[in-house]
């Protein structure tokens, strides 16, 4: 029969070992995140940006077209808090009505339900201040396609945690959001995949700080063919 125990030695030595090969295994993964963050990631995005371009370009031309009947401007541009806390213009398709911001805070004055779903979810589940066509660009995240120009700039990523606002900042990071400002953000991401409209404001901490841990090649491939399933069945708003 084998010995039940071993001497404290033998203990030892196969703990240090089983410590030394952890440390390896974690030096290792922070290695290749780290020349994935540093190079890889922008080469890829700039490569893509190239790939997609041809079909893409033609696409935001003919919605910028179809939002400009409902109206002007059919491109908008917003502040945002960007990769080390530098603002950067983000560009969407315009999905709201003109006045949205004024529209919104005498929604809010007026209705206590709803100034507490939008501090809440940062959304209003049924939003009057969205035009026809916009109700559409959302569902689909169309309206974000211009964001293809930030990605280009390098603003912004094709993989990374959506943007927010300077105003959101503190609300973010009181929910221990810590990685956001090491990465640029991204057109989609963990949390657009799998989070989206059904989570809080502040959840996306979580799904960024989640994705800042263990970025790859073969996690981003892998989220942006989820986004096309994502795109078709229309879960956004």
């Amino acid at each position: 029969m084998a010995d039940m125990f071993v001497d404290a030695d033998t203990y030892t030595k196969t703990l240090a070992a089983t410590d030394a090969a952890r440390t390896d295994a974690d030096t290792l993964s922070h290695t290749r995140l780290r020349l994935y963050t540093r190079g890889v990631k922008r080469l890829f995005d700039l490569g893509f940006a190239i790939l997609i371009a041809p079909i893409a370009v033609p696409l935001i031309a003919l919605l910028w077209a179809l939002v400009r009947m409902e109206g002007k401007p059919a491109l908008y541009a917003h502040r945002r808090v960007g990769k080390n806390g530098v603002l950067f213009n983000c560009y969407k398709l315009r999905t709201m009505k003109v006045d949205a911001d004024a529209i919104l805070a005498r929604l809010c004055a007026e209705d206590p339900a709803i100034a507490a779903e939008w501090h809440t979810y940062q959304k209003l589940e049924n939003d009057p201040r969205i035009t026809r066509m916009g109700r559409f660009l959302r569902a689909t995240s169309l309206d974000e396609l211009p964001q293809l120009w930030n990605v280009v700039t390098g603003d912004m990523s094709f993989v990374g945690p959506r943007p927010y606002t300077a105003d959101q900042e503190a609300m973010y990071e009181n929910a221990g959001g810590h990685a956001y400002r090491s990465m640029r953000p991204g057109i989609t991401g963990i949390w657009q995949v799998e989070g989206r409209s059904a989570t809080t404001f502040i959840d996306r901490a979580r799904f960024d700080n989640d994705y800042g841990s263990r970025q790859s090649l073969g996690l981003d491939l892998s989220l942006i063919a989820r986004t096309v399933g994502v795109v078709f069945a229309k879960t956004g708003r």
